[in-house]
């Protein structure tokens, strides 16, 4: 995989209800390595995932629900798309397009979507490496 420039050093989205988010995310990102890290706050309003210690990512209710956001995970595999889809749907999650090449994005671009309880678009990508002639 390509190596890539950290863009965003984390993100916090506003849910509707914390305990069926934090079910949400605890198994829709188990596939592509995440945890629940714990509160981000001493007020109990949100959780922190990431994996090893990087809590990069994190849901609370201090903030509006937007509904209208697009969150993209990377992915190391193809396989830890098609599994990170399948846990959000076994979560609850609606899908909104399955795992699949899009190179409508870009060359070797396979994603799938899911839409949260709050009606998030997320996202798990992975960047396969391109052959070069």
């Amino acid at each position: 995989m390509p190596s890539r420039r950290i863009v965003i050093d984390h993100l916090s989205i506003g849910v509707s209800d914390l305990r069926a988010s934090r079910r949400f995310y605890l198994a829709a990102l188990a596939p592509l390595g995440f945890a629940e890290l714990g509160e981000w706050s001493e007020d109990a309003r949100d959780v922190a995932f990431g994996p090893d210690d990087l809590d990069d990512f994190a849901i609370s209710t201090k903030y509006p629900v937007g509904g209208g956001g697009h969150i993209a995970f990377a992915a190391d595999s193809r396989e830890q798309v098609d599994a990170f889809h399948d846990a959000a749907i076994a979560a609850g999650a609606t899908d909104n397009g399955g795992p699949g090449v899009r190179t409508e994005y870009s060359p070797g671009y396979y994603g799938a979507f899911v839409l949260d309880p709050d009606g998030y678009n997320v996202e798990a990508v992975y960047h396969e490496p391109l052959r070069r002639s």
